[in-house]
């Protein structure tokens, strides 16, 4: 039996600042050391970080290999690994497994399907549209890292989920929090997103968040159906801020654009952008439930597990088909349809409404800033001319 090969030298949940062009040193070295690398957890203690796209999908499958934080390692403090509560404290799609999950999944995925989705199209754009009218009519350079990618997917949140958009100001600034470096930022922003989902339960009658609260096994309590609706909130708001203004840089840099958007173009810039530059650059923590042999290494039980997500998008030796960038097995992301919409939606609008939008600065000059862990990275500012 072998031992996976430890990373050394480079810490994989370590802060950075880096160029938007330049290649993140840590995937490549994740890939150099093997598919399954032993690295040092940020609670401390070995972790393991699955960077082949076969073995990726074979871990994301393996019901031996779960997402209830109770598997976690004993000695793991809760807010340093960033977990969540466990499955009986407080369950959610993102800490149950089997039955459980695929019963509460099948109440939140009507809400989100391909034919949803496609309904809320006009309106997400409109969203799009006048979120970035109302920055332009400023005519001057506006910073859209501060200014929209925060706001444009709050605001088509709380509207799908019928909560009142007067909300919408004071959460983006707590959401906007979450990339600085101030004490208690992260905990504000969560606060602020707990807010709305309460919010979207006192309104009742309207939106998605209504039609949830019918849907969701009958033994759902009122915190439990909050949850739900701040993960919601916490996963769309979170993942399409940081790929939107990637989405737009990449967009704008190639000058000027005039005449209708092509479905197809669009589409294939949205899924391009996805691959590269994923929301989250690994996985979730997945625990073994048991002794587990993977890439002939054998895990312990509650052994901690990743995977490399972007590494693995961004591989070139890797197979064409499908990314990871939103995961697969029976947790891929529930909101990856509305997501490809919001990016899809707003490369649309610059296009169309604003032909003259361009970067005010070179695009190899645009930064990118992760606050470390499991969270991804951002455009430290997306300085743009809307109007030429």
């Amino acid at each position: 039996m072998l031992n996976a090969p430890r990373l050394d030298g480079i810490d994989p949940f370590a802060a950075t600042v880096r160029g938007l062009t330049e290649p993140d040193p840590v995937r490549a070295a994740l890939r150099a050391a093997g598919p399954l690398v032993e690295v040092v957890a940020p609670a401390g203690g070995p972790a393991w970080i699955v960077t082949e796209d076969a073995l990726a999908r074979e871990v994301l499958t393996d019901p031996r290999i779960v997402k209830d934080p109770a598997f976690a390692p004993p000695g793991w403090d809760r807010h340093t690994a960033g977990l969540e509560q466990t499955a009986a404290e407080q369950p959610s799609l993102t800490t149950l497994d089997g039955p459980e999950h695929t019963a509460l999944r099948r109440a939140h995925a009507p809400l989100l399907n391909a034919q949803r989705i496609r309904a809320q199209s006009e309106r997400v754009h409109a969203i799009a549209r006048e979120l970035l009218t109302e920055l332009g009519a400023r005519r001057t350079v506006v910073d859209l890292m501060a200014g929209f990618t925060t706001r444009y997917p709050l605001t088509v949140l709380l509207d799908l989920l019928g909560i009142p958009l007067d909300h919408v100001d004071r959460a983006a600034d707590g959401c906007r929090q979450m990339f600085g470096d101030e004490p208690g930022a992260q905990g504000r922003a969560i606060a602020a997103l707990s807010e709305l989902a309460a919010c979207g339960l006192d309104e009742g009658g309207r939106g998605l968040a209504a039609e949830l609260r019918d849907r969701v096994p009958a033994h759902t309590t009122r915190d439990q159906l909050q949850y739900h609706l701040f993960g919601l909130i916490f996963a769309g708001q979170l993942t399409t801020d940081a790929s939107l203004g990637v989405l737009i840089a990449r967009a704008l840099a190639t000058g000027p654009h005039r005449g209708p958007a092509d479905r197809t173009d669009l589409d294939a810039l949205v899924r391009d952008t996805l691959r590269q530059h994923p929301p989250a650059p690994f996985t979730l923590w997945r625990f073994t439930t048991t002794e587990t042999e993977l890439a002939g290494t054998r895990l312990p039980a509650r052994a901690p597990v990743l995977v490399d997500i972007q590494g693995i998008n961004t591989d070139p030796a890797r197979s064409a088909g499908p990314d990871l960038t939103f995961g697969a097995g029976p947790h891929f992301c529930i909101g990856a349809q509305l997501a490809h919409l919001e990016l899809r939606a707003v490369a649309a609008v610059l296009r169309t409404d604003f032909p003259d939008a361009r970067l005010t600065v070179p695009f190899t000059e645009l930064r990118l800033t992760g606050i470390g862990g499991l969270q991804g990275s951002r455009l430290t500012a997306l300085p743009v001319a809307l109007h030429g």
